[in-house]
């Protein structure tokens, strides 16, 4: 598989909190070359809404956008998303478009009701120690990619778990409104074949670029300019030549950019030896996951 000629990479940092705009949403960007690249609109805190209207309006032509998030849920370990549920979806557009139906009266693209659901419920880790009994213990149940990047070195959390400061379950969902917005519109890799030219969304996750840059999973966070600039000079990126303190945030953003630019053009990254094409359907792929 021959990947697109891309001329723009960007990479967007996302919140599943509550409310309208958060200091955990960053967008970074850059052209193809070896310029550090820039977070768009800086200082501002945005909303979700806003990333959403971004991607439909205002992405440059042939952009890959990383987006840290998990785009599914964990389906091949038990044959199904909510096994013992007769409506759990068949593949990943229905699931979104099924967080789309449940969460419809959530303002902000917010997806906190999704997991109260009487049927759904069961299947999550939630606050006030409510686990429910499909959860399966533990860290609960993992996607194929998740193994993938347990074995890159990361430590994931299982989407089923709302629980704690390193959850990822709340963005997930969140972020599946989103999908189901782009869905039909932006080609959303793998669930959509790669095409030829052309923007395409990718699910991301930030500690495999920091690993790629020589950190670990206990250090991928940085958070000021002359460390981000250290670990940009792993990709032959040109240092950002700021000075003092940025979000984490912020860097995770500029970090994975200049990664997906070094990254983009491996067709060994477009086809994971472990994704079939059933997996594709259901439980999507963290591009740069081997």
């Amino acid at each position: 598989m021959t990947p697109p000629r891309f001329r723009h990479f960007a990479a967007i940092d996302w919140s599943g909190a509550a409310g309208e705009r958060h200091a955990g949403i960053a967008v970074a960007l850059c052209a193809a070359g070896d310029a550090a690249p820039a977070l768009v609109r800086p200082g501002h805190r945005w909303s979700r809404g806003e990333v959403l209207a971004w991607l439909q309006d205002e992405l440059p032509a042939d952009t890959l956008v990383g987006f840290d998030m998990s785009m599914s849920f964990a389906h091949h370990d038990r044959g199904g998303y909510f096994p013992g549920w007769a409506e759990s979806p068949a593949d990943a557009r229905a699931l979104w478009a099924l967080v789309e139906q449940i969460c419809a009266d959530e303002p902000h693209l917010g997806a906190t009701t999704f997991a109260d659901h009487h049927a759904l419920a069961p299947h999550f880790r939630r606050h006030g120690g409510r686990e429910g009994a499909a959860f399966g213990g533990g860290r609960g149940r993992f996607r194929q990619t998740e193994h993938a990047q347990a074995r890159a070195g990361c430590r994931p959390y299982s989407n089923f778990n709302l629980v704690g400061a390193a959850q990822v379950g709340k963005g997930s969902l969140a972020g599946m409104r989103l999908l189901h917005r782009l869905s039909g519109t932006h080609a959303i890799w793998p669930f959509d074949p790669l095409p030829e030219a052309g923007s395409v969304l990718v699910e991301i996750y930030t500690t495999l670029a920091a690993i790629a840059a020589g950190r670990t999973a206990g250090r991928s966070k940085i958070r000021d300019w002359e460390e981000l600039d250290t670990a940009l000079a792993a990709f032959g990126t040109a240092p950002a030549q700021r000075h003092g303190q940025l979000s984490d945030h912020a860097a995770d953003a500029i970090i994975t950019a200049a990664w997906l630019r070094m990254i983009a053009h491996d067709p060994a990254l477009w086809s994971p030896p472990l994704l079939t094409t059933a997996l594709a359907q259901t439980e999507g792929w963290t591009f740069g996951a081997r």
